[in-house]
């Protein structure tokens, strides 16, 4: 069958297959394959999440030997990175972490402090309280119980009980959550049940290592790398991908700035700005924007403000075929069309790249409902009796399929940014910038040529062919599945060492992996007394039940 590319896809093939075997053996991985070039990465559910936070917790209880409030405290101020607080310890020594920290451990023993009987005054209502019915926090200050319990639940309902700081003037020490915990649930047992639940959350909400999965509707779970690098693709246990950056759907080889301009970019009402911008002028009384319909520069909005369509600037009714009186633009006229070219150049442009990018996303789309064919085809294969009884070079051909279709499809909102002026005016001279663009879209069309023919292979009726053609068209897809593997290496080296390696402001993307996004696996409970521990402190609940938090 003779192809759009000028040579016979058997040709193709026999060619790059016998070319170079040994540069493709290897090349072709499962999609459950893990290529040790990207972090592990951890599910956390809603039983694990205990589990998971008394992990970072017991770590530094054991390396400071304090108390379990004091390390989360610790780690709720440093964004629970224990690495973080680690080096604090070291470099800068126990007082200053603590203080940093807003934590203060008395070394004292304050229990003559609390048998005492005398009464005392509290500094906050200035009622004469007994010593039994106040509580004093490890800052060394004391208040009664009934303006301590007041202050706990104005703080917690106001959303900041993860880190609720001593009533006392000028102090910025951090109250005892247990002592926190008791006067609340003394008062209003659900509000204490809601403080234990905004602390177990802060583990995901103030930790750059989890993020919550985005799934709608939403699974429950979140992800936690173990290696904290922002900049990789993850797959939750719901199937669900998504760029653990930003936590939008996987764009690499684009960066989160790039991605998030180009969804706002592609709006609804974009195109129809970009023509407003390029093919009308605003008028100078009402500001609506007017559309020329005549040859004449003198044109009249419909509040009536008559104004010049070259400069835009307002004038009288009166004027000759060549001139309006009282009103002259002089040289701004070449200007002027100057920038009305431009920004018709920067629609062109947009449309280039949009029409590219779209035809590949709705390829991509239009191939998702070949993938129940193929298993159709492979079903039939079976029933063949064929010699060769695997057939998973069919799936993992659809599979490399995919996952380079979608990455070419984004590599054209890469090419938009990086060839633009919108992002990178001035780190590439015009010339450097050519003789970029030329390198990476030979690699990119290398790699869509090849995808084409990937795709035509799979769409074949090869479950019909005789055996040895089945065994032809085997190569074929394993050898193109390997051809399209190394082009997307390709095309991320010339991304990383060409284009991005140059840029003064910081874009980095997702590396690239035959693999794809990386699988979260399941969290194991290496601490069996959890559900004791969670149970003394009141705290077994479900996370789902505050929603607001």
């Amino acid at each position: 069958m003779e192809d759009v590319y000028g040579s016979s896809d058997e040709e193709y093939c026999d060619q790059v297959y016998n070319d170079d075997d040994s540069d493709y053996e290897g090349l072709y991985l499962d999609k459950d394959c893990d290529s040790g070039r990207a972090p592990s990465c951890k599910i956390i559910t809603k039983d694990s999440l205990l589990a998971a936070q008394k992990e970072d917790l017991q770590r530094l209880m054991d390396l400071l030997s304090i108390k379990e409030y004091h390390a989360r405290t610790l780690l709720i101020h440093y964004r629970w990175d224990v690495d973080k607080v680690f080096t604090v310890f070291v470099e800068k020594g126990k007082e200053r972490l603590y203080a940093d920290a807003g934590l203060t451990i008395e070394l004292k023993d304050d229990c003559s402090l609390s048998e005492s009987t005398a009464d005392m005054t509290c500094e906050i209502c200035f009622d004469d309280i007994s010593s039994a019915k106040t509580t004093i926090m490890d800052c060394g200050h004391s208040f009664c119980n009934d303006c301590w319990t007041e202050h706990f639940i104005v703080q917690i309902n106001e959303g900041r009980s993860k880190r609720i700081k001593c009533m006392a003037d000028k102090c910025n020490a951090i109250c005892d959550e247990g002592k926190i915990r008791d006067l609340v649930r003394a008062r209003d047992p659900k509000l204490a049940e809601k403080f234990d639940h905004f602390l177990l959350e802060s583990y995901i909400e103030d930790n750059k290592q989890v993020k919550w999965c985005p799934s709608t509707p939403h699974c429950g779970n979140a992800i936690r790398l173990d290696e904290c690098d922002e900049y990789c693709e993850v797959e939750c246990a719901c199937g669900l991908q998504f760029c653990f950056g930003c936590s939008s759907e996987m764009h690499s080889p684009c960066s989160c700035l790039m991605w998030e301009m180009w969804m706002k970019k592609c709006g609804e009402e974009s195109r129809s700005v970009d023509w407003i911008t390029a093919n009308t002028r605003y008028c100078p009384k009402c500001s609506k924007p007017v559309e020329k319909n005549g040859g004449c520069n003198l044109v009249r909005c419909i509040c009536g403000q008559p104004f010049c369509w070259l400069c835009g600037g307002a004038t009288g009714m009166n004027h000759t075929w060549d001139s309006i009186e009282g009103h002259t633009c002089g040289r701004f006229k070449e200007a002027e069309n100057k920038k009305v070219i431009d920004s018709r150049k920067q629609i062109f442009r947009y449309s280039h790249y949009y029409s590219r990018y779209k035809a590949h996303t709705d390829s991509l789309k239009a191939e998702a409902s070949m993938e129940q064919k193929l298993q159709e085809k492979v079903l039939n294969l079976e029933l063949k009796g064929l010699a060769s009884k695997d057939f998973s070079w069919v799936t993992n051909g659809f599979y490399r399929l995919s996952q380079s279709r979608q990455l070419l499809s984004y590599s054209y909102v890469f090419a938009y940014y990086i060839f633009g002026d919108e992002l990178y005016e001035n780190d590439m001279t015009q010339s450097e910038k050519d003789m970029k663009q030329d390198l990476f879209e030979d690699q990119q069309q290398q790699l869509e040529t090849n995808i084409e023919r990937l795709s035509m292979c799979l769409d074949e009726s090869f479950d019909d062919f005789p055996e040895d053609k089945v065994v032809q068209m085997k190569m074929k897809i394993v050898t193109l599945s390997g051809v399209i593997d190394n082009f997307c290496k390709k095309l991320y080296d010339c991304i990383e060492s060409d284009l991005l390696i140059h840029l003064q402001s910081n874009h980095n993307v997702a590396p690239y992996s035959s693999c794809g996004a990386v699988k979260a696996s399941e969290l194991e409970d290496t601490f069996s007394t959890s559900t004791d521990y969670s149970k003394e402190n009141g705290r077994l609940h479900n996370i789902d039940e505050y929603p607001d938090s």
